[in-house]
């Protein structure tokens, strides 16, 4: 047996409870597991009712997970016990062309799926073990595994809505972030990283801004100072080339709008449950309005070498696998800063 933390039922808190170690399949492989970052997704998961989602609990959280190869099952080749890895979170079916493709993350029979990911459906990385398939495990080199547990979603996530919009992110544009928690932090950074863009990041947290402006971040303020005029002003009444919305609330899909430009992006990230108006003359005209579900397995190979060349690090805040659930309720308060990290086998690290 080992210790998990289950959420076993919808609109119902998680807990720390005994459950049986898998055993690795086919192509899978055990993973004694490092660290698994907690995600503002998963308090959603806490709060769906019956029948929003095509799977049911019981099943044991985390989706953003690292760790130590423990066993394989039959047929896995290139993993060997005790190599650090990450694994990557979107599973698909891996058969259709686009998991053929490396993006198991839009497979083309998620619907049939009903486990969509590990954390999401499928058992998570809040454990002292994960069973994973072997085919969705990257090597960390010499990654801090517990550190490295939030590139695969946090990371992952920004790093894919960025690298879509890279042709509009030219010397003299502007991004900007709205929202500067465990993603937005991220987002600061990738954006420093691969672009000449202007940065200015939007956040109702003091901390955050200061956070922000360390990070990379050219200005931060926060919506009730003026925001939007600020950006409007510094690019000339033209509004950024890109807005990524961390977010997903009414209001901050409203001020995402307002500082979008003609032919601009507009990407949707946070799941605040928010909608966004459309009609010819309700947004920039050739204004591109997209969602984006994590990112490719190649590009999660991207962001482990970014963080391997020191271009970019997460903010962690580490937590037993017994205060696990305290991580939540200081997430949903807005008292993390970057992203806590729950790490079940710290005594083995």
């Amino acid at each position: 047996m080992m210790r998990a933390l289950v959420l076993s039922g919808w609109q119902q808190s998680p807990e720390v409870r005994d459950v049986p170690v898998p055993e690795p399949r086919a192509g899978e492989a055990l993973i004694r597991v490092a660290g698994a970052g907690a995600c503002h997704s998963d308090l959603h998961l806490m709060e769906f009712p019956p029948g929003v989602l095509p799977f049911d609990p019981p099943f044991v959280l985390g989706h953003e997970n690292t760790g130590w190869v423990e066993t394989v099952g039959d047929g896995v080749a290139g993993v060997h016990p005790g190599e650090a890895v990450a694994v990557f979170g979107p599973w698909g079916c891996g058969f259709c062309r686009t998991c053929r493709q490396g993006e198991e993350n839009y497979c083309e029979r998620a619907g049939e799926l009903n486990e969509m990911a590990p954390g999401i459906g499928h058992d998570g990385g809040m454990a002292e073990f994960l069973r994973v398939p072997a085919r969705l495990l990257v090597p960390l080199g010499d990654l801090d595994p517990v550190e490295a547990a939030p590139l695969t979603d946090a990371g992952l996530t920004p790093y894919h809505a960025i690298k879509r919009s890279l042709d509009v992110l030219v010397p003299g544009s502007t991004a900007v972030v709205i929202g500067a928690g465990g993603l937005g932090h991220m987002a600061i950074q990738i954006l420093a990283a691969l672009t000449p863009a202007r940065i200015v990041v939007v956040d109702v947290s003091d901390a955050k801004l200061a956070q922000a402006r360390e990070l990379g971040a050219d200005d931060a303020w926060a919506p009730a100072d003026d925001a939007v005029t600020r950006i409007r002003s510094a690019t000339k009444d033209l509004g950024a080339q890109l807005v990524l919305d961390f977010v997903g609330s009414d209001e901050s899909l409203s001020l995402a709008l307002a500082a979008s430009r003609v032919r601009g992006h507009l990407t949707i990230v946070g799941l605040g449950g928010g909608t966004l108006p459309l009609s010819f003359f309700g947004i920039p005209y050739e204004c591109s309005v997209a969602t984006t579900y994590w990112g490719n397995i190649t590009e999660l190979r991207e962001v482990l070498a970014l963080a391997e060349a020191g271009r970019i690090r997460s903010r962690v805040e580490t937590f037993s696998l017994e205060r696990a659930t305290e991580a939540y309720e200081r997430m949903a308060a807005g008292q993390i800063e970057g992203r806590a990290v729950i790490t079940p086998n710290a005594s083995a690290a």
